[in-house]
């Protein structure tokens, strides 16, 4: 692929060496690029695997500032026709006639944000890369040996070449090895919790609403996408989830039908199902001698918002903005000043949000009828306050606290 950045026939120079380049370490790429700096980018997998249905069934909740994002990075253009706008959301107790109740005209003309198939941001990511001449992408590759010296990080990749940066950003994922090698300590525990993932098809249109129903043993999200299809983000415990996973097609649609209701009419599930294991953790420092950690890698927190991949985009925006204006200053990006102000940035922010998915899994995950009838009430009392529900309804959009430019629909 073309690059720009300076190299011999061994060792390749850039301004930053990215770590990962899935759907936090691709963005970061294209950010650091729009900034005017030259990325190398190294990823062990083969990109293209990672483009089928089969890799991963996932489907994420685009916040209107991450829209915002991906439209400054020249990714979202290539996502768009395969995006599903959310325009009302509506939360739920079980079978409670109480809901709270989000409607996107309460808060301005755009949607509230959209959803979409994993694969297709990770195809639109790669079709920007490979337009971008400032990022040399390297993959499927292996780092055999990374050093962060006194003034640059020296990579030793698998077919005998080096890179060479003056920071390397590790936006390999929640059991990142860069993060372990730098001795950064993790907090972690485990919800006990299993999340379900498939998509439905339904006989009736879902009117792009999103559906959030809290069940005792955790929420049950149904989200719109393009067409009369939904993704179903499922949470069991432990013990249910994995024995819900083996039932054969028919009794699990059965179950799922339970959960489902027959609002939008017969449902189907369509594709394979996935699940995996619900867990909270945190890093407690997202930056280390000439080292910054993005996404999974700084934290990985209850998908019960659906901010997740959200928070991690806002690091990456933060990140870009960060070397953005060290580059105009001259200063070297790999600096502990330079890193100290990303982590301020970062810190506040990301440990909100952790706490906050936290409490709610915590406060929402159980059928004790004192905290059911606390609930069900509370839900009704934000619904009927709409100055309370518009922050509920900006905290989804992506829109509050200090937003990075990009974030904000501007420029670096």
């Amino acid at each position: 692929m073309n690059s720009n950045a300076e190299q011999t026939a061994d060792i390749i120079h850039a301004d930053v060496l990215v770590v990962g380049g899935g759907l936090v370490g691709g963005p970061m790429a294209c950010a650091l690029a729009e900034a005017g700096l030259t990325v190398a980018a190294v990823e062990m997998g083969d990109p293209n695997e990672a483009l089928s249905a089969g890799f991963d069934g996932r489907a994420s909740a685009v916040a209107l500032s991450s829209r915002r994002l991906l439209e400054g990075i020249g990714i979202w253009d290539k996502v768009k026709s395969q995006a599903a706008p959310i325009l009302d959301i509506r939360v739920s107790e079980g079978e409670s006639r109480l809901f709270l109740h989000y409607d996107h005209r309460e808060v301005g003309d755009e949607p509230l944000g959209h959803m979409v198939e994993n694969r297709f941001i990770r195809r639109g990511t790669l079709e920007r890369i490979r337009e971008i001449p400032r990022i040399q992408l390297l993959a499927p590759i292996r780092i055999t040996k990374l050093e962060r010296g006194p003034g640059m990080v020296d990579a030793a990749l698998a077919d005998g070449r080096h890179i060479r940066a003056p920071l390397v950003v590790a936006a390999d994922g929640r059991f990142s090895r860069l993060r372990e090698d730098a001795g950064i300590r993790v907090t972690q525990w485990s919800y006990r919790q299993w999340g379900i993932v498939c998509t439905v098809a339904h006989d009736r249109p879902h009117q792009n609403v999103a559906h959030e129903r809290f069940l005792p043993s955790g929420p049950f999200a149904i989200l719109p996408l393009p067409g009369n299809r939904s993704s179903i983000v499922w949470t069991e415990r432990d013990d249910l989830g994995k024995a819900t996973m083996k039932l054969n097609d028919e009794d699990f649609a059965e179950e799922l039908a339970t959960r489902f209701g027959d609002f939008l009419g017969e449902t189907e599930v369509v594709g394979p199902r996935w699940s995996y294991p619900l867990s909270l953790q945190y890093a407690h420092t997202s930056v280390a001698h000439r080292l910054a950690l993005v996404g999974d890698a700084a934290h990985a927190m209850h998908p019960i918002a659906g901010q997740g991949l959200n928070m991690g985009w806002r690091d990456v925006a933060a990140l870009a903005e960060v070397l953005a204006d060290s580059r105009r200053l001259g200063l070297d990006l790999g600096a502990p000043d330079v890193l100290e102000r990303y982590e301020r940035w970062r810190r506040f922010d990301n440990t909100l949000m952790l706490a906050m998915t936290d409490a709610l899994n915590r406060l929402f995950s159980n059928d004790v009828a004192p905290l059911r009838l606390a609930r069900d009430t509370g839900l009704a009392i934000v619904n009927r306050i709409p100055p309370l529900k518009k922050v509920f309804m900006q905290h989804a959009m992506g829109v509050v606290g200090e937003l990075p430019k990009l974030m904000r629909g501007e420029s670096l």
